[in-house]
């Protein structure tokens, strides 16, 4: 790479919007801007005083820069965004937490739409979306509420189609039986509507109309029914009580942050139709911040400029300062929202109230993020004293095996450094091809498969290589390790004690000649450390073994047979009663069912019988 000659460089620039990229030794994109005018921008970068400590270790590692002009700074803006979010250059404001925000689901297209909570793209899935939510338990909640006042199905469609009598939902008075034509999809379009009033916030419009049905139907002497409406009035009521609705049918996020480098918080209080559904905090990493403001408008910018959020921007953000560059962001909000969305600082009355509590929040949650790191490293500090390393272990990897009696085997990946739980490079393996129960050859498996990938995508190689288990599970482990060729991978293997109680593990340390017990006291740091990280590996792939095992029980044996489609496997299980009473009988008897041929049949039954164990 040629010698870089900045003042020549920049005095050749435009003066024109638009983005720059400023690139190290061997190419990595170190940082990346946009400006209003490049020249005045990228020089300011090399006068002669006045550069903070840390643009200076910026400047120095500067090699080169690339110049993209735009028409404007909306377009720069929203350059600069997807250029962060493809190149993740190290000085720009980095993100920790990319999981997506969950959703209600309301499909479309159904005779009996379902609600449902998700994840995920929202451009892979047809229906209404609602959210988003600040968490998976906020989410919850809320299905549940609307499910025992609306009693709209949330079964997935694979079980509703197969039904051939009511299941427990309906017998506990939350849902109406679609699933079997106990309510008609006039009366169950219905409930649908009501659902979309109340996430939409029109509460008061819900019990209003509510309450003219109730009294129509006294009216008509179907007490029946205006006891049911009345009873739902009331549970909208006291739902409306336990939420402070301050803004109603409004969507907004109220964001604050703290600075005090090299730590930053942003907390986000979402409320949604008008109420508020929950708060989270953020702990980006942001090199050249200089203030709290600068952080907010680096966070707003790269969590809600992006193709993925459009939908989920609200009606309104409310900041807790003013930001830089508040006009340019506010027309890439409305650009990329395809509406408008207002931005707001220095608010007053009920909103300053959130602005304030945001910031508590923030402030609190930094100072408890950074006692929580000083721990981190003091216990890895204690590790490095308990194994005699020279320094203290940056990454550690632990694995860990679920399953039961052999079923839905899944392994884990957690991964620790020095901040804790580093969770964006969390994995989960579904292992096959193993004897059921063999947990050695599911160690072999997901080891293998950890590193074959590893090695060819160039990743992060483990300092400590933690096992959930003893001298067995450590033997697997150093086997993989020798023909991978990483020696420098240290393994540690973590046995339960008598009884599998906490603080009486043994802690091994597989070496060239075998493994050596390492002593460790049960109020060691670093015993604390690793049953931290043990526990996390078990959380972890006992929630994935869980999924698959509840994914695969409740696929029906008649979903595998090629031809037999949703209405003749509903026609099967009415008339036999069960998928029980359908794999015991014979080719004649199945195909004296409405739309089963014989030849239909005949191959249900070798289906059945050839997949039977």
């Amino acid at each position: 790479m040629t010698d870089f000659d900045p003042k020549d460089f920049v005095d050749n620039l435009s003066t024109k919007p638009g983005v720059y990229r400023m690139l190290g030794a061997d190419g990595e994109a170190l940082y990346v801007g946009k400006a209003r005018d490049l020249k005045k921008r990228v020089g300011s970068y090399f006068r002669a005083s006045g550069l903070t400590t840390r643009t200076l270790a910026l400047v120095n590692r500067i090699k080169s820069i690339e110049i993209t002009v735009t028409g404007s700074e909306t377009e720069a803006l929203l350059l600069e965004q997807n250029l962060i979010k493809s190149l993740r250059p190290v000085y720009n404001i980095q993100l920790k937490d990319d999981k997506s925000y969950p959703y209600i689901l309301l499909t479309d297209g159904d005779e009996y739409p379902r609600l449902a909570f998700y994840r995920g793209s929202r451009r892979r899935r047809a229906g209404k979306f609602y959210g988003p939510f600040p968490s998976a338990h906020a989410t919850r909640e809320t299905l549940a509420i609307l499910q025992k006042v609306f009693r709209v199905r949330q079964c997935e469609d694979s079980y509703f189609n197969n039904r051939s009598r009511p299941c427990l939902q309906y017998q506990i008075d939350r849902c109406t039986g679609p699933c079997v034509g106990l309510i008609t999809p006039e009366e169950y379009a219905k409930d649908v509507r009501y659902s979309r009033l109340f996430l939409e916030g029109k509460s008061d419009t819900l019990v209003q109309e509510l309450s003219t049905n109730m009294e129509a139907a006294a009216a008509a002497e179907d007490f029946e029914k205006a006891a049911r409406l009345r009873d739902r009035i009331s549970d909208l009521r006291r739902i409306q009580e336990r939420q402070f609705v301050a803004n109603q049918g409004g969507d907004a996020d109220i964001l604050a942050a703290v600075l005090l480098q090299p730590y930053a918080c942003v907390c986000i209080i979402y409320v949604r139709a008008g109420r508020v559904i929950g708060s989270k905090s953020f702990f980006p990493r942001f090199r050249l911040a200089e203030s709290a403001a600068e952080v907010l408008a680096a966070f707003v910018s790269q969590t809600y400029l992006t193709d993925e959020r459009d939908a989920a921007i609200p009606g309104e953000i409310i900041v807790s300062d003013v930001l830089p560059g508040a006009v340019e962001l506010g027309h890439a909000l409305d650009y990329v929202a395809g509406r408008r969305v207002k931005l707001a600082a220095n608010v007053r009355g009920h909103r300053a109230k959130w602005v304030e509590l945001a910031a508590t929040n923030a402030a609190e949650s930094l100072q408890g993020h950074i006692g929580s790191r000083r721990n981190v490293q003091q216990r890895l500090q204690s590790l490095q004293e308990a194994l005699g390393l020279e320094s203290p272990p940056q990454r550690i990897e632990c694995f860990d095996i679920s399953h039961t009696a052999g079923e839905g085997t899944v392994a884990s990946c957690v991964v620790f450094d020095g901040g804790g739980p580093v969770k964006g490079d969390y994995r989960r393996f579904n292992i096959e091809g193993i004897a059921p129960g063999d947990d050695y050859g599911a160690m072999k498996q997901v080891l293998e498969r950890r590193f074959t990938r590893l090695l060819k995508e160039s990743g992060k190689l483990p300092d400590v290589l933690l096992i959930d288990g003893g001298k067995g599970q450590l033997g697997e482990a150093h086997a993989v390790l020798q023909e991978f060729q990483l020696p420098g991978v240290l393994l540690l293997g973590l046995a339960k004690g008598p009884g599998r109680r906490p603080g009486r593990e043994t802690l091994f340390l597989r070496e060239a000649d075998g493994s050596r017990e390492v002593p460790l006291a049960a109020v060691s740091p670093a015993l604390h450390l690793l049953q931290q990280v043990r526990d996390e590996a078990h959380r972890f792939a006992i929630t994935g073994h869980r999924q698959r095992r509840g994914k695969a029980r409740r696929e029906s044996m008649l979903e595998r047979i090629p031809g037999l489609g949703p209405k003749r496997r509903r026609e099967l299980l009415r008339h036999f009663g069960g998928s029980r009473q359908v794999a015991g009988a014979s080719a004649a008897e199945l195909a004296k069912v409405n739309g089963i041929s014989r030849k239909l049949a005949d191959n249900i039954y070798g289906h059945l019988h050839d997949s039977a164990p």
